[in-house]
């Protein structure tokens, strides 16, 4: 149990200092974006690590939340576009942004357990679609959220636009990329772009706290229900294949041991002992 794949928990590393890991609860790992210099903004170290570690978190090691966050007091300024401020790199611009950017979120999207972002501070730009690339997000009351390529010149990815349409739908998002202004935390808030707003001070234990819960319950719950989620808002018209695997899906959690045991405590007024099978 040496190597990251199958190691202890201890052994997990991201690979560079940009990007730190730690477990602050049980079945909880935590990536922090720690590049302070740049307030936490995305250069390719960070995203590669985000990319080659989040795989590495699912294979051999009893993880079930995710906390993604930044090292205070700013979540993310965004992508870090200085690599790009030169006029030399015009024609590769978009080439520069896309790879370990799309390559980052992608990981994150594709991790199977429930992801949280914990809005520490600031999130603006690509930091405000990391963000909202997690199930959930939680936002110190002081944070302020934008998305500012209206400011840049920029046309932003249709992928993005999408996760953000998604999130929270057309007329919020065309009020977002069209007026490039930031938006105070409990207006966040209210257009569902966050799902919680704490007090500054304490965003970093509520936000274990939230992972620590979702960790507790039944892990073929939460990853199944991830699953069927993700499969639903990608296809708001299933196939009949579609809809067959997510019956199926269901179905086989009548047959586990983890459905049982949670019928079994539930009865009993007991805490389930999971198992995951």
């Amino acid at each position: 149990m040496g190597s990251p794949e199958s190691g202890p928990i201890d052994s997990v590393t991201t690979g560079t200092d940009k990007l730190l890991i730690d477990f602050p609860a049980e079945a909880v790992a935590r990536l922090t974006i720690s590049i302070p210099d740049k307030r936490n903004a995305l250069d390719h170290d960070v995203l590669d690590a985000i990319s080659s570690t989040l795989p590495r978190l699912d294979r051999g090691i009893d993880i079930r939340c995710l906390i993604v966050t930044g090292a205070d007091p700013v979540f993310s300024a965004g992508y870090d576009i200085s690599s790009i401020a030169d006029e030399s790199f015009e024609r590769d611009a978009e080439a520069l942004v896309a790879h370990p950017f799309t390559a980052a979120l992608e990981a994150l999207d594709a991790f199977p357990w429930p992801t949280v972002a914990a809005l520490n501070g600031h999130c603006l730009g690509g930091g405000l679609e990391l963000a909202i690339t997690c199930d959930l997000r939680i936002c110190a009351a002081g944070a302020k959220l934008g998305m500012p390529p209206a400011k840049l010149g920029l046309i932003y990815g249709h992928t993005g636009l999408m996760r953000f349409i998604e999130t929270i739908g057309a007329p919020r998002t065309r009020e977002l990329f069209f007026t490039g202004n930031n938006l105070e935390a409990k207006r966040a808030e209210a257009i569902n772009l966050v799902n919680r707003v704490v007090p500054d001070g304490e965003i970093g234990p509520e936000s274990v706290e939230l992972a620590r819960g979702i960790a507790e319950n039944a892990p073929l719950s939460t990853r199944g229900n991830k699953r069927a989620i993700a499969t639903i808002v990608a296809n708001p018209v299933l196939s009949p294949e579609q809809e067959a695997e997510l019956v199926e899906l269901r179905e086989s959690c009548f047959a586990s041991a983890d459905f049982h045991e949670g019928i079994a405590a539930f009865g009993e007024k007991r805490k389930p002992r999971w198992t995951g099978r």
